[in-house]
């Protein structure tokens, strides 16, 4: 059995190890290109329609997992999680999602560093809420709602520093970068920690959907070429929403491990 010492040490390490590679690292720079996407094809009066609609389904998903929630009794909630206030990281999980519809929707109107900073905010949330939510469940509940308004503020303040640093004339994407790769290696570290509840492999699942859509977005012209119907960003906006969709889901299907006793069958959601 991992004692909470040693996962909250191998926590710090990971963390401490992400920060020094990142120092380490050379600046790296917006390329002005990256807002060069391969479908910018116009439709039903809208620009770039294809990476602009193919956000809709961040939408369905964060207002689907509002819905679920924030609509469950309090003895629904005890079926779920196995403290109530694990719930709270997820509907910012959610709330993330389905700010990311409307603003990566708008960046994708009309790309430029301006606007590509409301695209970047909504996902930091996401990928912030989600590590304080498997703090909460797999370290400390306490320190996990503790880090969730800090972690919070570090996934914003690296968007900030990044288009603060564009405006500069010195680009720097350091910072935004280690926000999503600390994320991913977090959800891979958590698959190792004891499990409070059952699903854990749907935390793999969610990575392997992430890594999807990294490659899918870095792949987005050569998979426009393949016949010009849909690009590799547009199939990449797809990705991640179902890694969104992948996380609240398990959220609903699991169960505690140690069920407390004034938990009672949860109606079909």
């Amino acid at each position: 059995m991992v004692t909470r010492r040693t996962r909250v040490g191998l926590l710090l390490a990971v963390t401490m190890l992400v920060i020094v590679a990142a120092a380490l690292t050379p600046r790296i720079g917006q390329p002005q290109s990256y807002h060069n996407f391969a479908d910018q094809r116009r439709w039903l009066g809208i620009s770039n329609f294809g990476d602009v609609v193919s956000n809709v389904p961040f939408a369905i998903v964060g207002i689907w997992g509002l819905w679920f929630l924030l609509r469950l009794t309090p003895a629904q909630l005890r079926v779920h999680f196995i403290d109530v206030r694990e719930r709270w990281p997820y509907v910012l999980v959610a709330c993330g999602l389905l700010l990311t519809a409307f603003g990566s929707g708008y960046y994708h109107l009309a790309p430029d560093n301006a606007r590509l900073v409301w695209d970047r905010l909504p996902m930091t949330m996401v990928f912030m809420a989600l590590i304080a939510a498997m703090i909460a469940e797999r370290i400390s509940v306490r320190a996990g709602l503790w880090l969730l308004p800090v972690l919070l503020v570090i996934g914003a303040a690296s968007v900030v520093q990044w288009y603060w640093s564009e405006l500069r004339g010195a680009g720097d994407l350091r910072f935004y970068g280690v926000v999503q790769v600390y994320a991913g290696l977090v959800l891979v570290l958590m698959l190792f920690f004891p499990a409070r509840y059952t699903r854990t492999s749907d935390l793999g699942v969610v990575v392997g959907w992430y890594l999807l859509a990294k490659l899918l977005e870095t792949f987005d012209k050569p998979i426009f070429a393949l016949g010009h119907t849909v690009s590799g960003h547009t199939l990449k906006h797809l990705a991640a929403a179902m890694g969104g969709w992948w996380i609240l889901r398990m959220v609903r299907k699991r169960e505690p491990l140690t069920v407390p006793r004034a938990a009672v069958t949860s109606p079909n959601l």
